[in-house]
């Protein structure tokens, strides 16, 4: 049953987080990069704020600072980093430089919190992470003729996910789900406030429709995507290790391809078998080592 519990949670961040490029891009359509990430983050913090008041009762302020620390840097920031690089990248590229997430992980914990690592789970990162750079390459019209200084920043993402779930592993394992994800950004959703405020969002038309769609993306993007998202994945990594919950930005890209077919594309045998890949890659790193 533990098991279970643990794969569907995988499953749900898969179709959560595989679903963020899309309202990312939705966002961007009306709203400024700035606009869209600040927009996500201060809705997190608004539909979590009822939770905060006692989430603030239920830690000490050692664990704020940690719970701080975590959310900016595995979240608030990489919000931004994402945003400003969708709109001179293509999703794919995003997508393929999403995945080194895991291995930030491995890099981060070794050489900054003593992680102890198997030739199994070095092994299975990098099966996975093979078998995502083939699923990319056999879709048609990739192409990565993009500013390589903007990849650069989801680069710089990524080692915040790799950095925060060693946070979250090592510090504030004795933490509620629910409490991390409501003071971090009910605490975060103060400067998103401002950088709102600041770049002229309220100053829209608000009868005008296209403002609406995207300013809805970006609420449902902060809202499932992050606040429930980041509870779901803290859930996750107190219920296994680091490496498995960061795994579940290998299978992110198949919900990408799915979002395709909606759209009108076709999935193919090749990237199929690249999908198979990549889950044996997460099964592996999830098996128990044999003596």
């Amino acid at each position: 049953m533990k098991n279970l519990m643990n794969w569907g949670l995988f499953l749900i961040l898969t179709l959560i987080w595989g679903s963020s490029f899309i309202l990312m891009k939705e966002g961007l359509v009306k709203l400024s990069a700035y606009q869209v990430a600040a927009m996500r983050i201060f809705s997190s913090g608004m539909v979590l704020l009822p939770m905060a008041l006692r989430a603030f009762r239920n830690v000490t302020r050692s664990q704020i600072k940690y719970i701080v620390l975590s959310a900016s840097v595995g979240s608030f920031i990489p919000a931004f980093l994402f945003c400003i690089a969708e709109e001179h990248i293509n999703s794919s590229l995003a997508g393929i430089v999403n995945a080194l997430s895991p291995l930030f992980t491995i890099l981060i914990g070794v050489l900054f919190y003593q992680m102890k690592m198997t030739r199994q789970k070095i092994g299975a990162v990098i099966v996975g992470f093979v078998g995502l750079c083939l699923l990319f390459i056999s879709k048609d019209g990739l192409t990565f003729d993009k500013s390589a200084t903007y990849s650069l920043l989801v680069v710089l993402a990524t080692i915040g996910y790799g950095w925060n779930g060693n946070i979250l592993a090592r510090h504030l394992g004795a933490v509620g789900s629910v409490n991390i994800a409501a003071i971090a950004y009910t605490i975060l959703g103060i400067p998103a406030f401002f950088i709102l405020l600041t770049t002229g969002y309220f100053n829209n038309n608000w009868s005008d429709t296209a403002f609406l769609k995207a300013s809805g993306a970006a609420a449902i993007l902060g809202i499932v995507g992050t606040a429930i998202a980041q509870i779901l994945f803290y859930m996750l990594l107190k219920r296994t290790n680091v490496v498995f919950a960061a795994l579940v930005t290998y299978t992110i890209p198949f919900v990408a391809i799915l979002w395709g077919v909606w759209y009108g594309e076709t999935i193919t045998a090749m990237q199929i078998a690249c999908l198979l890949l990549i889950l044996s890659g997460v099964y592996v790193a999830n098996r128990p080592n044999k003596r």
